[in-house]
């Protein structure tokens, strides 16, 4: 029976420090290399998410921007997709009614990009921001219109709770929405994507893909509970909040510990 392993990123394979440990890139590798079938599920871009994995050298297929995307590791080649239909004009109109100002992803004129409006952005945009300076896909510009621009595949709003949580409750049954606070920062986030891109999702078209009858996931967020409820088992980190250990099939040793590492080591059999 082949199966197909997929863990979260940011609170579970990765340290608190953002980065992998040595540890548990060689057991990636190594075991990559015996056969193991592995992929990681994070929000991150496929850029930051391989700076903050970069001892993970193993072709592997990576499910990024919740699910917008499966990319290789190792050729970068987008593998499965998900965008906005005409209807996210719609969707920001009514973000900047609302005096949200969102960062846009999009692929415009075949290069990706991620636009803001300098002028208005919020502390917590800024923030974000600083720590994306010398990205290549900036894309500073100068009218919420121009945030338009492209393929859509993601918006990301980072405001105040009172703003958020409307549009939130507004358009998650419409949209893939996440809302929740930066494990990091501490500030809200609102991300809207495409129905079909979400972790779950993604993590069932890779399935196909690759023709595995098994899924074991791994996580420590909320926003994990829908691969949980995909997955034959599940694994919730130490450190994972109380309503994923809940429905997990057990508990593991923490992200600082390696604790998917460590499972997998003990587990994986070829």
């Amino acid at each position: 029976m082949r199966t197909l392993y997929v863990s979260d990123l940011d609170g579970t394979l990765l340290r608190s420090n953002e980065k992998t440990s040595e540890y548990t890139n060689n057991v990636i590798n190594s075991l990559s290399e015996k056969g193991m079938i592995f992929s990681y599920a994070t929000a991150r871009s496929l850029i930051t998410a391989k700076k903050v994995t970069s001892g993970i050298i193993a072709k592997i297929p990576l499910i990024t921007y919740n699910g917008a995307f499966v990319i290789d590791n190792q050729t970068e080649d987008i593998l499965l997709e998900n965008y906005f239909d005409d209807s996210v004009d719609f969707v920001l109109d009514d973000l900047f009614a609302n005096k949200v100002y969102p960062i846009v992803y999009a692929y415009i004129e075949n290069k990706e990009k991620f636009s803001y409006v300098p002028e208005l952005c919020s502390d917590g945009m800024n923030k974000f921001l600083d720590s994306r300076k010398g990205d290549i896909r900036t894309n500073a510009v100068r009218t919420i219109n121009d945030l338009k621009s492209g393929k859509i595949f993601y918006i990301t709003c980072i405001d105040e709770p009172q703003k958020l949580e409307p549009l939130y409750k507004k358009y998650k049954d419409s949209y893939h929405c996440v809302y929740q606070m930066d494990i990091y920062t501490k500030e809200q986030w609102l991300e809207i994507m495409p129905l079909n891109a979400s972790k779950a999702k993604a993590i069932k078209q890779l399935q196909s893909l690759l023709k595995c009858e098994k899924l074991v996931v791994f996580g420590d967020g909320k926003n994990d509970i829908d691969m949980f409820e995909l997955a034959d088992e599940s694994y919730a980190v130490q450190n994972a909040h109380e309503d994923l250990k809940r429905i997990a099939t057990s508990i593991i040793s923490s992200n600082d510990e390696d604790g998917v590492a460590k499972w997998l080591a003990e587990n994986f059999v070829v």
